[in-house]
């Protein structure tokens, strides 16, 4: 769990691959934290991407280092607890003029049943078992 936190901290931006209706939709996102050893990600519940994950909770992400990519595929799981937005929101304190723990706008999101998949050009693909 911690390397691929820590592969998706270092890549900064990620991609999040969601299903609207019949249509792939691919966003680019920041957030990333590690809370009671999930993996979260955060939103607002007024998007699109949020009303997508609610329709259909399986997606991928995707990174790059500049060397390895990852892949991580899983279904997320909608966190409404106070103190998993908090923890977010300590972690991204510039998110703080857009959301708040106690804003009921504000959504966090955990990976279950997720695999990563650290790869390269060079090297075998490593899975992860989240």
């Amino acid at each position: 769990m911690e390397q691929v936190y820590e592969f998706i901290k270092k890549c900064g931006t990620y991609y999040l691959a969601t299903i609207d209706g019949d249509q792939a939709r691919v966003r680019p996102f920041g957030t990333i934290d590690l809370f009671e050893d999930k993996l979260y990600i955060q939103t607002g519940k007024g998007k699109d991407v949020f009303k997508q994950i609610m329709a259909c909770p399986k997606v991928e992400l995707g990174c790059f280092d500049g060397e390895k990519w990852l892949r991580l595929a899983g279904t997320l799981v909608d966190d409404d607890r106070v103190e998993a937005k908090k923890h977010m929101l300590d972690n991204y304190p510039d998110l703080r003029n857009m959301y708040d723990e106690n804003d009921p706008n504000t959504a966090v999101l955990y990976f279950k049943d997720a695999v990563a998949t650290i790869a390269s050009f060079t090297a075998p693909p490593e899975i992860i078992e989240l």
